[in-house]
């Protein structure tokens, strides 16, 4: 649900996207690889992959891995209700109207482009699908992060203090 201020971007140029910085790259079209790289590395049966999946006639998807408590994506982690609220909040800011259902996804979805097809409205691209393979980069990225929080409840960085 990232908007990208890129001049001239296009997800669709392949240069283009790889060579956004990070924080962007995986905030808008590799958030699912993210994802991906997050529960290989900490994942528990607590947490899963969490599909923002916009209401029809809307844009906006993203995925995140949730648990009860709390939400991790590229911002790092976050209390799940607050981030929740946040993110219907800068979306609709965007998109008036806006509207998603959260929907969880099995985590082989993240890396699988026919089997995400297999989901109405989902279409992942592979890891290797983009112009390099974006799964190295994601693990790299996650190393900026500490393991997965024991307190409940973080402060969303849209606060300043992520």
């Amino acid at each position: 649900m990232y908007q990208p201020r890129t001049p001239g971007y296009s997800k669709k140029d392949p240069v283009k996207r790889w060579s956004l910085p990070d924080r962007v790259f995986f905030a808008c079209g590799a958030c699912h690889v993210l994802a991906w790289a997050f529960l290989e590395r900490y994942g528990t049966p607590a947490m899963r992959p969490l599909w923002f999946r916009p209401a029809p006639g809307f844009t906006g998807n993203h995925i995140v891995v949730a648990t009860e408590r709390w939400v991790f994506d590229y911002h790092g982690y976050s209390g799940r209700e607050r981030y929740l609220a946040h993110s219907f909040r800068k979306a609709r800011r965007w998109w008036p109207g806006w509207d998603a259902s959260l929907v969880e996804l099995p985590a082989e979805v993240l890396v699988s482009e026919a089997k995400s097809r297999t989901w109405k409205g989902l279409w992942l691209r592979e890891p290797g699908q983009f112009l390099h393979d974006a799964l190295p980069r994601a693990r790299t990225f996650l190393d900026r992060f500490p393991p997965p929080p024991a307190e409940p409840v973080l402060p969303h960085p849209s606060t300043g203090s992520g």
